[in-house]
Protein backbone atom coordinates (compact mmCIF):
# COMPACT_ATOMS: atom_id res chain seq x y z
CA UNK A 1 0.00 0.00 0.00
CA UNK A 2 1.10 3.72 -1.16
CA UNK A 3 -0.02 6.16 0.99
CA UNK A 4 -0.59 10.36 0.23
CA UNK A 5 -0.56 12.57 2.67
CA UNK A 6 -2.03 16.17 2.63
CA UNK A 7 -0.92 18.91 4.36
CA UNK A 8 -2.57 22.31 4.04
CA UNK A 9 -1.00 25.31 4.89
CA UNK A 10 -2.37 25.81 8.08
CA UNK A 11 -1.76 22.71 9.30
CA UNK A 12 2.25 23.10 10.15
CA UNK A 13 2.71 21.10 13.29
CA UNK A 14 5.50 19.29 13.65
CA UNK A 15 4.33 17.66 16.94
CA UNK A 16 1.76 15.85 14.99
CA UNK A 17 1.58 12.13 15.12
CA UNK A 18 2.16 11.73 11.65
CA UNK A 19 5.76 12.55 12.08
CA UNK A 20 6.26 10.21 15.19
CA UNK A 21 7.78 7.72 12.60
CA UNK A 22 8.89 7.33 9.25
CA UNK A 23 5.96 5.07 7.53
CA UNK A 24 7.49 3.14 4.17
CA UNK A 25 5.87 4.07 1.15
CA UNK A 26 4.23 7.67 2.06
CA UNK A 27 4.40 11.00 0.43
CA UNK A 28 3.42 13.81 2.11
CA UNK A 29 2.41 16.46 -0.15
CA UNK A 30 2.04 20.34 -0.06
CA UNK A 31 1.10 23.20 -2.16
CA UNK A 32 1.25 26.86 -3.21
CA UNK A 33 -1.78 27.48 -5.34
CA UNK A 34 -3.91 30.34 -7.10
CA UNK A 35 -7.08 28.47 -5.12
CA UNK A 36 -5.96 30.01 -2.21
CA UNK A 37 -3.97 33.31 -3.25
CA UNK A 38 -7.30 34.61 -5.17
CA UNK A 39 -10.19 33.60 -3.15
CA UNK A 40 -9.93 36.80 -1.47
CA UNK A 41 -7.44 39.70 -2.14
CA UNK A 42 -4.59 38.63 0.30
CA UNK A 43 -2.18 41.35 2.17
CA UNK A 44 1.26 40.62 0.71
CA UNK A 45 2.57 39.88 3.81
CA UNK A 46 -0.07 37.07 4.36
CA UNK A 47 0.74 35.36 1.14
CA UNK A 48 4.62 35.91 2.18
CA UNK A 49 4.25 34.34 5.21
CA UNK A 50 2.52 31.22 4.22
CA UNK A 51 4.87 30.11 1.83
CA UNK A 52 7.93 31.14 3.47
CA UNK A 53 6.28 29.03 6.88
CA UNK A 54 5.52 26.48 4.32
CA UNK A 55 8.61 25.59 2.51
CA UNK A 56 10.30 25.52 5.96
CA UNK A 57 8.29 22.92 7.41
CA UNK A 58 8.55 20.93 3.64
CA UNK A 59 12.36 21.55 3.73
CA UNK A 60 12.00 20.36 7.51
CA UNK A 61 10.15 16.79 6.92
CA UNK A 62 13.06 16.28 4.25
CA UNK A 63 15.55 16.60 6.44
CA UNK A 64 13.79 14.25 8.96
CA UNK A 65 14.00 11.57 5.87
CA UNK A 66 10.36 12.02 4.99
CA UNK A 67 9.27 11.54 1.06
CA UNK A 68 7.59 15.27 0.24
CA UNK A 69 6.63 16.65 -3.32
CA UNK A 70 6.18 19.91 -2.76
CA UNK A 71 4.60 21.77 -5.61
CA UNK A 72 5.44 25.69 -5.88
CA UNK A 73 3.16 28.26 -7.28
CA UNK A 74 5.29 28.44 -10.27
CA UNK A 75 5.95 24.41 -10.97
CA UNK A 76 5.10 23.23 -14.37
CA UNK A 77 2.79 20.30 -12.62
CA UNK A 78 1.23 22.63 -10.79
CA UNK A 79 -2.43 22.74 -11.57
CA UNK A 80 -3.74 25.65 -8.75
CA UNK A 81 -6.46 23.32 -7.09
CA UNK A 82 -6.49 21.31 -4.80
CA UNK A 83 -7.83 18.30 -5.36
CA UNK A 84 -6.50 18.76 -9.18
CA UNK A 85 -3.30 17.90 -7.72
CA UNK A 86 -4.08 15.78 -5.71
CA UNK A 87 -5.53 13.33 -8.38
CA UNK A 88 -1.99 14.08 -10.37
CA UNK A 89 -0.22 12.73 -7.31
CA UNK A 90 -2.47 9.66 -6.78
CA UNK A 91 -1.76 8.46 -10.43
CA UNK A 92 2.11 9.43 -10.58
CA UNK A 93 3.05 7.73 -7.71
CA UNK A 94 0.26 4.93 -7.83
CA UNK A 95 -1.02 5.66 -4.14
CA UNK A 96 -3.45 3.30 -3.05
CA UNK A 97 -4.96 5.40 0.15
CA UNK A 98 -5.32 9.19 0.90
CA UNK A 99 -5.00 10.82 4.39
CA UNK A 100 -5.25 14.41 5.32
CA UNK A 101 -5.99 16.21 8.50
CA UNK A 102 -9.18 18.08 9.10
CA UNK A 103 -9.65 21.45 7.41
CA UNK A 104 -10.16 24.45 9.64
CA UNK A 105 -12.34 26.09 7.09
CA UNK A 106 -15.66 25.18 5.97
CA UNK A 107 -14.75 25.15 2.09
CA UNK A 108 -11.98 23.33 2.33
CA UNK A 109 -13.62 20.74 4.48
CA UNK A 110 -16.35 20.70 1.81
CA UNK A 111 -14.00 19.87 -1.10
CA UNK A 112 -11.85 17.61 0.40
CA UNK A 113 -15.19 15.87 1.40
CA UNK A 114 -16.14 15.43 -2.30
CA UNK A 115 -12.97 14.83 -3.55
CA UNK A 116 -13.17 11.30 -1.39
CA UNK A 117 -16.15 10.24 -2.30
CA UNK A 118 -14.89 10.49 -5.68
CA UNK A 119 -12.08 8.36 -6.27
CA UNK A 120 -11.46 4.85 -5.98
CA UNK A 121 -9.04 4.44 -3.44
CA UNK A 122 -9.13 4.36 0.81
CA UNK A 123 -9.29 7.43 2.32
CA UNK A 124 -8.59 8.67 6.12
CA UNK A 125 -9.39 12.11 7.89
CA UNK A 126 -7.54 12.71 11.39
CA UNK A 127 -7.19 15.56 13.63
CA UNK A 128 -4.88 18.00 13.38
CA UNK A 129 -3.74 17.39 17.33
CA UNK A 130 -3.94 21.24 17.82
CA UNK A 131 -6.65 22.70 19.58
CA UNK A 132 -7.66 21.93 23.19
CA UNK A 133 -11.60 21.12 21.71
CA UNK A 134 -12.59 19.14 18.84
CA UNK A 135 -14.39 20.57 16.23
CA UNK A 136 -18.09 20.15 17.69
CA UNK A 137 -17.17 20.01 21.40
CA UNK A 138 -18.97 23.49 21.78
CA UNK A 139 -21.77 22.69 19.85
CA UNK A 140 -22.77 20.01 22.43
CA UNK A 141 -21.48 22.21 25.41
CA UNK A 142 -24.74 24.56 24.14
CA UNK A 143 -27.10 22.13 23.23
CA UNK A 144 -30.62 22.92 24.42
CA UNK A 145 -29.08 26.29 26.07
CA UNK A 146 -30.82 29.98 24.40
CA UNK A 147 -27.14 31.94 25.07
CA UNK A 148 -24.00 30.79 23.63
CA UNK A 149 -21.96 32.66 26.40
CA UNK A 150 -18.26 32.89 26.50
CA UNK A 151 -17.51 33.39 30.32
CA UNK A 152 -19.52 30.03 30.52
CA UNK A 153 -17.46 27.58 27.96
CA UNK A 154 -14.20 29.81 29.58
CA UNK A 155 -15.09 28.55 33.14
CA UNK A 156 -15.21 25.05 32.10
CA UNK A 157 -12.04 25.25 30.02
CA UNK A 158 -10.80 26.26 33.29
CA UNK A 159 -12.19 23.33 35.49
CA UNK A 160 -11.39 21.18 32.41
CA UNK A 161 -7.95 21.45 32.15
CA UNK A 162 -7.02 22.62 35.70
CA UNK A 163 -5.86 26.07 34.51
CA UNK A 164 -5.54 28.66 37.40
CA UNK A 165 -7.65 27.03 39.38
CA UNK A 166 -7.28 26.05 43.38
CA UNK A 167 -9.24 23.50 45.10
CA UNK A 168 -12.11 23.69 42.19
CA UNK A 169 -12.27 27.70 42.65
CA UNK A 170 -10.68 30.46 40.13
CA UNK A 171 -6.98 31.05 41.66
CA UNK A 172 -6.72 34.70 42.63
CA UNK A 173 -10.35 34.93 43.62
CA UNK A 174 -11.79 35.81 40.14
CA UNK A 175 -12.63 34.48 37.12
CA UNK A 176 -12.56 37.13 34.82
CA UNK A 177 -9.71 40.12 35.11
CA UNK A 178 -11.38 42.35 32.17
CA UNK A 179 -11.82 44.88 34.71
CA UNK A 180 -8.03 45.36 35.06
CA UNK A 181 -7.33 44.68 31.04
CA UNK A 182 -8.70 48.57 30.35
CA UNK A 183 -5.77 50.77 30.79
CA UNK A 184 -4.63 53.47 28.28
CA UNK A 185 -0.83 53.60 27.95
CA UNK A 186 0.65 56.91 28.55
CA UNK A 187 4.31 55.77 28.06
CA UNK A 188 4.68 55.43 31.76
CA UNK A 189 5.81 51.73 31.09
CA UNK A 190 8.28 51.70 28.52
CA UNK A 191 7.40 49.44 25.25
CA UNK A 192 10.64 46.71 24.54
CA UNK A 193 11.17 46.66 21.08
CA UNK A 194 9.12 43.76 19.28
CA UNK A 195 11.50 40.41 18.47
CA UNK A 196 12.38 40.67 14.84
CA UNK A 197 12.78 37.70 12.57
CA UNK A 198 14.30 38.45 9.67
CA UNK A 199 13.16 35.75 7.50
CA UNK A 200 14.56 35.90 4.18
CA UNK A 201 11.66 35.58 1.37
CA UNK A 202 13.08 37.58 -1.75
CA UNK A 203 12.24 34.52 -3.90
CA UNK A 204 8.98 34.31 -2.76
CA UNK A 205 8.49 38.17 -3.25
CA UNK A 206 10.02 37.77 -6.67
CA UNK A 207 7.22 34.52 -7.25
CA UNK A 208 4.67 37.03 -6.14
CA UNK A 209 5.62 39.20 -8.74
CA UNK A 210 5.90 37.18 -11.66
CA UNK A 211 2.88 35.74 -11.36
CA UNK A 212 1.11 38.83 -11.14
CA UNK A 213 -0.82 37.93 -7.52
CA UNK A 214 -3.30 40.90 -6.77
CA UNK A 215 -2.40 41.86 -2.96
CA UNK A 216 -2.93 44.27 -0.89
CA UNK A 217 -0.92 46.20 1.94
CA UNK A 218 2.92 46.95 1.65
CA UNK A 219 6.29 45.54 2.08
CA UNK A 220 9.04 47.54 3.13
CA UNK A 221 11.90 45.15 3.59
CA UNK A 222 12.32 41.79 1.49
CA UNK A 223 12.25 39.74 4.82
CA UNK A 224 8.92 38.20 7.19
CA UNK A 225 9.09 39.48 10.95
CA UNK A 226 6.99 36.77 12.19
CA UNK A 227 7.74 33.59 13.11
CA UNK A 228 7.82 30.92 10.44
CA UNK A 229 8.71 27.48 12.06
CA UNK A 230 8.41 26.11 15.29
CA UNK A 231 11.61 27.60 16.70
CA UNK A 232 10.91 30.84 16.10
CA UNK A 233 7.55 30.47 17.62
CA UNK A 234 9.49 29.30 20.68
CA UNK A 235 11.54 32.10 20.63
CA UNK A 236 8.46 34.78 20.39
CA UNK A 237 7.28 32.75 23.27
CA UNK A 238 9.95 32.95 25.31
CA UNK A 239 10.44 36.75 24.64
CA UNK A 240 7.16 37.39 25.34
CA UNK A 241 7.15 35.38 28.78
CA UNK A 242 10.46 37.43 29.92
CA UNK A 243 9.57 40.85 28.65
CA UNK A 244 6.03 41.57 27.48
CA UNK A 245 3.89 39.42 29.96
CA UNK A 246 4.75 42.30 33.14
CA UNK A 247 2.16 44.39 31.32
CA UNK A 248 -0.02 42.64 28.64
CA UNK A 249 -3.00 42.66 30.96
CA UNK A 250 -2.50 46.24 31.56
CA UNK A 251 -2.35 47.56 28.03
CA UNK A 252 -4.16 44.76 25.99
CA UNK A 253 -6.96 47.21 25.13
CA UNK A 254 -4.88 50.29 24.48
CA UNK A 255 -4.41 52.15 21.37
CA UNK A 256 -1.44 54.98 20.47
CA UNK A 257 -0.59 56.27 17.51
CA UNK A 258 3.33 56.04 18.05
CA UNK A 259 2.94 51.96 18.59
CA UNK A 260 2.03 48.96 17.00
CA UNK A 261 2.34 46.14 18.70
CA UNK A 262 2.54 47.62 22.69
CA UNK A 263 2.93 44.30 24.79
CA UNK A 264 1.47 42.02 22.60
CA UNK A 265 2.57 38.50 21.81
CA UNK A 266 2.62 38.94 17.90
CA UNK A 267 2.19 34.67 18.34
CA UNK A 268 -1.30 34.41 16.15
CA UNK A 269 0.54 33.84 12.77
CA UNK A 270 2.33 31.14 14.17
CA UNK A 271 -0.49 29.77 16.28
CA UNK A 272 -3.24 29.93 13.40
CA UNK A 273 -0.68 28.40 10.94
CA UNK A 274 -0.33 25.56 14.06
CA UNK A 275 3.78 25.90 14.57
CA UNK A 276 2.65 25.99 18.05
CA UNK A 277 0.13 24.90 20.22
CA UNK A 278 -2.26 26.27 22.58
CA UNK A 279 -1.93 23.93 25.12
CA UNK A 280 2.29 24.93 24.58
CA UNK A 281 1.86 28.90 25.01
CA UNK A 282 -0.42 28.34 27.72
CA UNK A 283 1.89 26.27 29.92
CA UNK A 284 4.59 27.81 29.11
CA UNK A 285 3.17 31.22 30.68
CA UNK A 286 1.98 29.63 33.84
CA UNK A 287 5.44 27.48 34.09
CA UNK A 288 7.19 31.43 33.49
CA UNK A 289 4.85 32.93 35.87
CA UNK A 290 5.02 30.34 38.81
CA UNK A 291 8.77 30.34 38.61
CA UNK A 292 9.94 34.04 37.99
CA UNK A 293 6.58 35.86 37.98
CA UNK A 294 6.73 37.36 41.32
CA UNK A 295 6.42 40.67 40.08
CA UNK A 296 3.64 39.59 37.38
CA UNK A 297 0.00 40.33 38.48
CA UNK A 298 -2.25 37.48 37.88
CA UNK A 299 -4.38 39.59 35.88
CA UNK A 300 -1.53 40.18 33.22
CA UNK A 301 -1.45 36.15 33.08
CA UNK A 302 -5.60 35.70 33.22
CA UNK A 303 -6.29 38.39 31.00
CA UNK A 304 -3.74 36.29 28.06
CA UNK A 305 -4.70 32.68 28.89
CA UNK A 306 -8.35 34.24 28.33
CA UNK A 307 -7.75 34.70 24.87
CA UNK A 308 -6.44 31.27 23.78
CA UNK A 309 -7.82 29.26 26.14
CA UNK A 310 -10.93 30.81 26.16
CA UNK A 311 -11.86 32.90 23.02
CA UNK A 312 -9.86 30.98 20.05
CA UNK A 313 -11.52 28.14 21.14
CA UNK A 314 -14.84 29.77 21.37
CA UNK A 315 -14.64 31.47 17.94
CA UNK A 316 -13.62 27.77 16.41
CA UNK A 317 -16.72 26.19 17.92
CA UNK A 318 -18.93 28.72 17.12
CA UNK A 319 -17.54 28.42 13.76
CA UNK A 320 -17.82 24.75 13.08
CA UNK A 321 -21.42 25.25 15.15
CA UNK A 322 -23.00 27.60 12.91
CA UNK A 323 -21.87 27.12 9.07
CA UNK A 324 -22.34 26.91 6.23
CA UNK A 325 -25.56 29.12 7.08
CA UNK A 326 -23.33 31.30 9.55
CA UNK A 327 -21.63 33.28 6.55
CA UNK A 328 -25.19 34.68 4.95
CA UNK A 329 -26.19 36.32 8.26
CA UNK A 330 -27.04 39.92 7.65
CA UNK A 331 -29.77 40.44 11.10
CA UNK A 332 -29.19 44.54 11.02
CA UNK A 333 -29.58 44.13 6.76
CA UNK A 334 -26.80 46.34 6.59
CA UNK A 335 -25.79 47.07 2.41
CA UNK A 336 -23.87 50.04 2.06
CA UNK A 337 -20.23 49.91 0.32
CA UNK A 338 -16.96 49.71 2.57
CA UNK A 339 -15.43 52.99 1.93
CA UNK A 340 -12.01 53.11 -0.53
CA UNK A 341 -10.04 54.63 2.59
CA UNK A 342 -10.42 51.18 4.29
CA UNK A 343 -7.43 50.16 1.23
CA UNK A 344 -5.23 53.03 1.52
CA UNK A 345 -5.61 54.79 4.88
CA UNK A 346 -5.95 57.99 3.10
CA UNK A 347 -8.88 59.55 5.83
CA UNK A 348 -9.31 62.70 7.96
CA UNK A 349 -10.26 60.01 10.87
CA UNK A 350 -7.15 59.71 12.66
CA UNK A 351 -8.30 56.56 14.50
CA UNK A 352 -8.95 54.79 11.73
CA UNK A 353 -6.23 56.05 9.86
CA UNK A 354 -3.91 54.95 12.53
CA UNK A 355 -5.02 51.68 12.07
CA UNK A 356 -5.71 50.85 8.54
CA UNK A 357 -2.65 52.18 7.94
CA UNK A 358 -0.75 49.83 10.60
CA UNK A 359 -2.83 47.05 9.11
CA UNK A 360 -2.03 47.93 5.68
CA UNK A 361 1.60 48.55 6.46
CA UNK A 362 2.12 45.42 9.20
CA UNK A 363 -0.61 42.87 7.92
CA UNK A 364 -1.30 43.50 12.07
CA UNK A 365 -3.76 45.15 14.11
CA UNK A 366 -4.72 44.11 17.94
CA UNK A 367 -8.44 43.39 18.63
CA UNK A 368 -9.28 46.48 19.53
CA UNK A 369 -8.36 48.42 16.76
CA UNK A 370 -10.51 45.97 14.86
CA UNK A 371 -13.37 45.61 17.37
CA UNK A 372 -13.76 49.49 17.95
CA UNK A 373 -12.23 51.30 15.02
CA UNK A 374 -12.56 49.30 11.55
CA UNK A 375 -15.26 47.56 12.57
CA UNK A 376 -16.98 49.96 14.46
CA UNK A 377 -17.19 52.53 11.90
CA UNK A 378 -18.18 49.55 9.20
CA UNK A 379 -21.16 48.94 11.39
CA UNK A 380 -22.52 52.30 12.41
CA UNK A 381 -22.34 53.48 8.40
CA UNK A 382 -24.01 50.06 8.37
CA UNK A 383 -21.88 48.11 5.39
CA UNK A 384 -22.41 45.06 3.76
CA UNK A 385 -20.93 42.23 6.17
CA UNK A 386 -19.73 40.43 2.95
CA UNK A 387 -17.64 43.16 2.15
CA UNK A 388 -16.41 43.64 5.81
CA UNK A 389 -15.60 40.03 5.74
CA UNK A 390 -13.74 40.34 2.71
CA UNK A 391 -11.40 43.11 3.83
CA UNK A 392 -10.75 41.20 7.40
CA UNK A 393 -9.85 38.59 5.91
CA UNK A 394 -7.29 39.77 3.33
CA UNK A 395 -5.67 42.38 5.44
CA UNK A 396 -4.23 40.63 8.69
CA UNK A 397 -1.35 37.71 8.36
CA UNK A 398 -3.19 35.83 10.81
CA UNK A 399 -6.43 35.67 9.44
CA UNK A 400 -8.17 32.25 8.56
CA UNK A 401 -11.83 32.33 7.88
CA UNK A 402 -12.76 30.46 11.27
CA UNK A 403 -11.45 32.59 13.67
CA UNK A 404 -12.06 35.85 11.24
CA UNK A 405 -15.60 34.95 10.14
CA UNK A 406 -17.23 34.36 13.79
CA UNK A 407 -15.18 37.96 15.03
CA UNK A 408 -16.21 39.78 12.16
CA UNK A 409 -19.92 38.77 11.01
CA UNK A 410 -20.77 38.20 15.01
CA UNK A 411 -18.45 40.08 17.18
CA UNK A 412 -17.98 43.34 15.12
CA UNK A 413 -20.65 43.47 12.72
CA UNK A 414 -23.31 41.65 14.65
CA UNK A 415 -24.80 40.68 11.78
CA UNK A 416 -25.64 37.11 13.75
CA UNK A 417 -28.79 38.75 15.27
CA UNK A 418 -26.11 38.15 19.21
CA UNK A 419 -25.17 34.55 18.86
CA UNK A 420 -21.60 35.58 19.88
CA UNK A 421 -22.38 39.17 21.23
CA UNK A 422 -25.09 39.91 23.42
CA UNK A 423 -25.11 43.45 22.15
CA UNK A 424 -23.62 45.31 18.87
CA UNK A 425 -20.03 46.92 19.98
CA UNK A 426 -20.80 50.66 18.89
CA UNK A 427 -19.27 53.31 20.21
CA UNK A 428 -19.07 57.59 19.87
CA UNK A 429 -15.71 58.91 19.74
CA UNK A 430 -15.94 58.85 23.67
CA UNK A 431 -14.65 55.23 24.05
CA UNK A 432 -11.61 56.10 21.39
CA UNK A 433 -10.73 58.64 23.26
CA UNK A 434 -10.66 56.50 26.66
CA UNK A 435 -8.24 53.75 24.97
CA UNK A 436 -5.84 55.74 23.34
CA UNK A 437 -4.75 58.92 21.97
CA UNK A 438 -5.63 59.19 18.49
CA UNK A 439 -8.20 61.85 18.91
CA UNK A 440 -5.42 64.09 20.28
CA UNK A 441 -4.56 64.94 16.57
CA UNK A 442 -7.44 64.48 14.71
CA UNK A 443 -8.92 66.92 12.18
CA UNK A 444 -12.26 66.45 14.34
CA UNK A 445 -13.39 67.07 17.76
CA UNK A 446 -14.58 64.33 19.86
CA UNK A 447 -16.93 66.29 21.73
CA UNK A 448 -18.64 67.97 19.40
CA UNK A 449 -21.72 66.13 17.75
CA UNK A 450 -22.65 68.58 14.58
CA UNK A 451 -20.85 70.65 12.32
CA UNK A 452 -17.81 70.39 10.00
CA UNK A 453 -15.47 69.56 12.64
CA UNK A 454 -17.82 67.07 14.84
CA UNK A 455 -16.61 63.52 15.25
CA UNK A 456 -18.31 61.75 12.45
CA UNK A 457 -18.60 58.46 15.27
CA UNK A 458 -20.97 60.91 17.16
CA UNK A 459 -23.65 61.31 14.47
CA UNK A 460 -23.60 57.68 13.54
CA UNK A 461 -23.87 56.71 17.17
CA UNK A 462 -26.98 58.14 17.21
CA UNK A 463 -28.33 57.26 13.66
CA UNK A 464 -27.48 53.86 14.08
CA UNK A 465 -29.49 53.95 17.53
CA UNK A 466 -32.03 54.77 15.29
CA UNK A 467 -32.15 52.94 11.99
CA UNK A 468 -31.71 50.04 14.33
CA UNK A 469 -34.55 50.35 16.62
CA UNK A 470 -36.84 47.42 15.24
CA UNK A 471 -33.74 44.94 15.68
CA UNK A 472 -32.54 46.48 18.86
CA UNK A 473 -35.24 48.19 21.28
CA UNK A 474 -35.49 45.25 22.87
CA UNK A 475 -31.75 44.43 23.75
CA UNK A 476 -31.70 44.42 27.64
CA UNK A 477 -27.99 46.12 27.16
CA UNK A 478 -29.21 48.58 24.87
CA UNK A 479 -31.92 50.28 27.21
CA UNK A 480 -29.74 52.90 28.67
CA UNK A 481 -28.71 53.82 25.61
CA UNK A 482 -32.76 54.37 23.65
CA UNK A 483 -33.60 56.01 26.88
CA UNK A 484 -30.72 58.50 26.22
CA UNK A 485 -32.21 58.66 22.31
CA UNK A 486 -35.69 58.85 23.49
CA UNK A 487 -35.24 61.76 25.77
CA UNK A 488 -33.52 63.66 22.66
CA UNK A 489 -35.18 66.72 21.05
CA UNK A 490 -36.54 65.88 17.98
CA UNK A 491 -34.68 68.67 16.07
CA UNK A 492 -31.37 67.32 17.40
CA UNK A 493 -31.71 64.10 16.23
CA UNK A 494 -33.10 65.27 12.82
CA UNK A 495 -29.31 67.42 12.59
CA UNK A 496 -27.40 64.63 13.70
CA UNK A 497 -29.13 62.23 11.15
CA UNK A 498 -28.67 64.54 8.41
CA UNK A 499 -25.19 65.11 9.45
CA UNK A 500 -24.74 61.14 9.68
CA UNK A 501 -26.58 60.39 5.71
CA UNK A 502 -23.90 62.50 4.66
CA UNK A 503 -20.94 60.15 5.61
CA UNK A 504 -22.88 57.77 4.46
CA UNK A 505 -23.09 58.57 1.13
CA UNK A 506 -19.38 60.19 1.13
CA UNK A 507 -17.33 57.98 3.35
CA UNK A 508 -14.16 58.89 1.65
CA UNK A 509 -14.82 62.44 1.82
CA UNK A 510 -14.30 62.42 5.54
Amino acid sequence: MKTLRLILGDQLNSKHSWYKDNPENTVYCLFEMRQETDYVTHHIQKIIGFFAAMRDFGQHLKDQGFTVQYLKLDDNKNTQNLTDNLKLLIEEHNITKFEYQLPDEYRLDEQLSTFCNSVDIDTEAFSTEHFYTERHDLKQFFKGKKQYLMENFYRDMRKKHDILMVAGQPEGGKWNYDKSNRNKWKADHPIPPYKYFKNDIETIVTLIEKEDIKTLGTLDTKTFSYPINRQQALEQLKYFCEVLLIHFGDYQDAMHTDQVYLFHSRLSFAMNLKLISPKNIVDTVLNYWRKHGEDINISQVEGFIRQILGWREYMRGMYWALMPEYKTLNYLENNNNLPDFYWTGNTKMNCLKQSITNSLDNGYAHHIQRLMVTGNFALLAQIDPDQVDAWYLGIYVDAVEWVQLPNTRGMSQFADGGKIATKPYVSSGSYIHKMGNYCDSCHYNKKEKLGDKACPFNSLYWNFLDDKRKQLGDNFRMKMMYSLLDKMEAKQLSSLKERAQQIIENPDSF
